[in-house]
Formats: structure tokens, sequence, C-alpha cells
């Protein structure tokens, strides 16, 4: 138990730190927005620790089943530390926010061409707004989008290299998918093929499919003030992260089903010997 909870609270320390990184990094930032920040930082961090010094799963998926959320972890990480390198770049210029600048436009304008993600995102920056803000906004785009497309890579290679889940021992379905009822809707198997797919379809639009739904919601409602550093960071973050994890959440359920179909082909194979003999 103890152990547990050691590991518990690190968690809990590194979620807190994440959500209060910007307001650490970036300057003037108000003592309303500070107090904010540090309440949603203890909430995250009390949510992470019960969740991970529970034995008993609530909602966190494959929690067992190391290194998945390290991974989705770690480029949230980047993702935050990299645009709040690039947004503090306007407001207090560093040697390190101007080399995280200069890479994240030189990707922006690489990948500013029609239909491209990075282009539709810039359709989140309100009309007349200065040109310093489509250039921010350009800018975090990109980078945000290249470091989503890395993990995604560096995940399914490491599935395939480090014969992921199996090197920690057997795949528990209860504590690694505590959403996902096995015992209800028809075939395991056709259901996690279909979930992955699913989740592969929306990690896929979603990039697509968020800048315009912002810009139809902004119609309507008063539009976020992408002018905010922090506010550009967290949208900016939410826009990139959210395709990842689904995509690979959707390459980890094919990966399990892979493993329970492999599964069923030996099962059915001994069965044929045992009859045969």
């Amino acid at each position: 138990m103890f152990n547990r909870a050691i590991s518990a609270g690190v968690r809990a320390l590194l979620v807190a730190g994440l959500l209060a990184l910007p307001s650490f990094m970036l300057p003037n930032v108000s003592s309303d927005t500070s107090q904010l920040v540090a309440l949603l930082a203890l909430v995250g961090g009390v949510l992470t620790f019960l969740e991970y010094f529970s034995t008993m799963p609530s909602f966190v998926e494959f929690r067992s089943a190391a290194p998945f959320n390290r991974i989705r972890f770690l480029t949230m990480f980047c993702m935050v530390y990299a645009l709040t390198q690039i947004t503090r770049e306007f407001q207090m210029p560093t040697a390190m926010s101007g080399s995280f600048y200069y890479v994240g436009s030189s990707i922006g304008e690489a990948m500013d061409f029609p239909f491209s993600p990075v282009r539709l995102a810039l359709l989140a920056v309100p009309e007349g707004a200065p040109l310093p803000l489509f250039e921010v906004v350009k800018a975090t785009a990109g980078m945000a989008y290249v470091i989503s497309l890395a993990s995604i890579a560096f995940f399914i290679v490491f599935i395939r290299i480090m014969r992921w889940p199996l090197r920690n021992g057997a795949f528990n379905v209860w504590i690694n998918l505590p959403l996902f009822d096995p015992t209800t809707g028809g075939d395991v198997l056709y259901r996690l093929k279909r979930d992955s797919n699913l989740n592969f379809a929306l990690g896929f639009l979603l990039p697509f499919l968020i800048p315009a739904i912002f810009e139809a919601t902004a119609q309507v409602l008063e539009p976020m003030p992408l002018s905010d550093p922090q506010t550009l960071v967290w949208m900016m973050t939410a826009w990139a992260f959210l395709p990842a994890s689904l995509i690979m959440r959707g390459v980890a359920l094919m990966r399990v089903a892979e493993l329970i179909e492999e599964k069923r082909r030996r099962a059915y194979a001994q069965s044929d010997v045992l009859q045969a003999a």
C-alpha cells in the first residue's frame, strides 16, 4: 500500500504541475487566473491520486498497461511546454522561446496549405485580428500537430517492437478497460474492432471538425479570447491532443482485439488436435 501511495502521489504531482505549467511560465498572469489554475491543478491532482491509489478501476483506461498513459501524458506535456514557450515569445522573449517560435513558425508555414489542419485552425482567429495573433496561432498549431503525429508514430512502433501489452504480463480487461463490459452487446472481438475503427475515424476528423464547430458556435456565442496566452495554449493543445489520444486508443483497442483473436485461434487449433486424437 505504501508503494502504491507513493506512485499515486508522484502521478498526482505531475498532473497538477502540468495543469499549472502555463501559469508559472507566462508573465503578467492575474491573481484571479492564478487562483483558478491552482484550484484546477488541485482537483486534477486529487482525482489522479484517488484513481491510482485505489485498487478498483473507475474511468482511466489502460491503467496497468504501461506506458500507454505515460506516452499520452508526455505528449500533452510536450505540447503545453512548447506552446507556452511560443506564446511567451510575444510577451517576454528569450533565446529558448525564440527557438521554439522559429521551429513552430517553420512547421506552420510548411503545413499552411488549403484544407490542411493548420489552415483550418486559423479559422478560430476572429476577423480583423492583428497579424501577430495569426502568426502565433499558426506556429502553435503547427507545433502541436507535429508533436501529436510524432507521439502516434512512437506508440505504434513501441507496440510492435515491445509486444505491448504482453511485456507487463497478462492483460486484464476489467482493470484496463473499466468502461468496457465484455459480457454485453455481442461478440467481444467485433465490439473491440468496431470501437477501434470509430476512434480512428474520430481522431482523423477532429482536427478538421473542431475549427468548423468553433467558428459556427462563435457566431451564436461569444468567442473565446485567443489573445489570452493561456487560452490559446490550452485550445491548441486540446485541438491536437484529443485526436492523437483517440487514435492511440484505437491502436490499443485493435492490439487487444488481435491478442484475443490469436488466443482464440490457438484454442480452436488445440481443440481440433484433441478431437482428432
